[in-house]
């Protein structure tokens, strides 16, 4: 008999403790948000990602009821400010604002990184993506994708990316393995600083984002070959796609979305998620992205479960490109 009144006593106890638990968790959810909410840019000011983070805090703001704040964490590629967030505290008030680097590309090509990208962080919505682009110099003789194929088998030509490891890089990789293509890559510190070089002639072919390319495309300074988008874009509606090129299934580029820690509050997330899906509905904001080259991400993407298939997906193509461009983890 005291044994069983003891375990009539823990059965109660641990019942009045989930009770208090959702009511502890009930009240949080009424008061959420209650204080300025943060997002971390783990980039220095400037770039895609921070302008997606400042656009997205702007406007989400008064769908909180709270102001949101930008805070740039830079170092190690994006896994500094990453792993800040996946280790803080997952109540809904730090944020990251999430690209390749950080969740897709550094897991392979840095030995040491803090965080598992796929389980410590929940994903709120994907804002949108440049598509990644072959450009070449303007009196470069291929005019198409297949053109630029041949053209590398029998002539050695050097494309340039943003760095070894980069998004841009791996795409080439997977590129060059897709077509037999024999571009010989030629690293630079960041998409921008090779421009000079490929206008000068120095490198011939980039693998390059398109806001960074299109307007080198639009004045006749280079011309872009193809577009790793599943569509055309409006911005540049005479460039085909790489699989309007005869690439098949060949998509790439460097994208921008908002996550959480794991185990944030369903409560939070919900809020979070309801008011990153108001503002990517707007002309506003879709206006604003395009006018960064980004295109919109699609209405099921803007979705926890679309945004964490689409992690999964690049985070497989970078495994494997990382594998064929052999690059070790350091």
């Amino acid at each position: 008999m005291p044994h069983l009144l003891d375990r009539r006593t823990l059965l109660n106890t641990l019942l009045g403790l989930s009770a208090a638990h959702l009511l502890t968790e009930s009240a949080l959810a009424a008061d959420y948000p209650d204080k300025p909410i943060k997002f971390i840019v783990p980039f220095s000011a400037g770039g895609n990602a921070d302008s997606v983070g400042r656009l997205m805090a702007t406007a989400m703001g008064p769908f909180l009821n709270q102001s949101v704040v930008v805070e740039n964490r830079a170092g190690a590629g994006g896994s500094l400010g990453a792993g800040m967030v996946a280790q803080g505290t997952p109540d809904g008030y730090t944020l990251l604002i999430g690209s390749n680097g950080p969740l897709t590309v550094n897991p392979f090509v840095q030995a040491k990184i803090a965080y598992d990208s796929l389980k410590d962080f929940a994903t709120i919505a994907l804002v949108g993506y440049v598509p990644h682009v072959l450009m070449v110099k303007q009196d470069l003789p291929p005019k198409t994708l297949q053109e630029l194929v041949a053209y590398s088998k029998r002539e050695a030509v050097g494309c340039g990316s943003a760095g070894v490891g980069s998004a841009t890089h791996l795409t080439l990789e997977r590129f060059n393995a897709q077509t037999g293509s024999r571009l010989m890559h030629v690293p630079y510190r960041g998409g921008s600083s090779m421009v000079p070089d490929l206008l000068g002639g120095t490198v011939p072919v980039a693998c390059i984002e398109f806001s960074t390319a299109l307007p080198l495309h639009k004045s006749g300074k280079a011309r872009i070959l193809g577009l790793a988008g599943t569509r055309r874009s409006s911005m540049a509606t005479d460039v085909p796609t790489f699989i309007e090129g005869g690439v098949s299934d060949f998509t790439a580029h460097s994208y921008v979305g908002l996550l959480a820690p794991a185990r944030t509050p369903e409560a939070a997330l919900r809020k979070l998620e309801a008011a990153a899906a108001a503002v990517l509905a707007t002309s506003e904001i879709a206006d604003s992205l395009r006018s960064l080259g980004m295109e919109v991400a699609t209405q099921s993407e803007r979705l926890p479960a679309g945004f964490a298939e689409f992690l999964r997906a690049d985070y497989a193509r970078s495994r494997a490109a990382v594998q064929l461009a052999g690059i070790k983890p350091n």
